[in-house]
């Protein structure tokens, strides 16, 4: 059977890869693929098992080749944390979540993931079913800033052309408050933001 290659690089433990460690059945390579592991705490077979079994029910919202990890890691002996990313065809999910035991955490973790991929589902579904728009989207400008704090820290990754609407999907999935994309429409860098009063806005840069 084919492996699959590692979506996700930086899960590597003393040199292996968290997967190859932790075992992967048959079943489980069949199935949406869900890669458990602990931060500075051991994941018990049954917890590891609890959340594998749980978070693959998202396979209905998800492409074949999804892939999730569900990093957890407890707090000052109280908050237990556990957070997820999932990729799914160049799709980026991610959510966390804390509460006081980590099965719960586990269970409102799914909850939040699950809720989102469902609105997701159905804005794509009526995508489809609508008829298309003509005419470029309107441009709105950037709110003015003030000097801030000095960068510390540069992140790269890769950007696929995307129309605006499935933009704010995926600012919508990774819970941000903007999200930068190439414009499929324009063919220039544009951002999405969620404004103060609830709705979405376009920046472009001027021509």
């Amino acid at each position: 059977m084919r492996s699959r290659e590692n979506a996700f690089p930086w899960l590597v433990e003393d040199g292996c890869d968290v997967r190859s460690k932790r075992g992967i059945s048959a079943h489980e390579e069949d199935a949406m693929q869900v890669v458990v592991s602990g931060r500075q705490m051991e994941v018990t077979d049954a917890l590891r098992q609890y959340a594998t079994e749980k978070f693959q029910k998202l396979e209905r919202y998800l492409e074949a080749s999804a892939e999730a990890v569900i990093m957890m890691s407890v707090v000052k002996k109280i908050h237990h944390v556990a957070e997820a990313s999932i990729k799914s065809n160049g799709t980026l999910i991610q959510a966390s979540q804390e509460t006081e035991e980590m099965y719960s955490t586990v269970d409102l973790l799914y909850d939040k993931l699950e809720r989102r991929l469902r609105r997701y589902k159905e804005k794509l579904l009526d995508q489809k079913h609508r008829t298309a728009k003509s005419g470029p989207a309107e441009s709105l400008a950037a709110p003015a800033e003030e000097a801030g704090p000095r960068l510390i820290r540069t992140k790269s990754f890769e950007m696929k052309p995307m129309l605006p609407d499935e933009a704010v999907m995926q600012m919508e999935l990774l819970d941000k408050d903007f999200f930068v994309f190439p414009n499929a429409e324009t063919g220039r860098i544009s951002v999405i933001y969620r404004r103060k009063d609830g709705n979405v806005g376009l920046i472009e840069p001027s021509r």
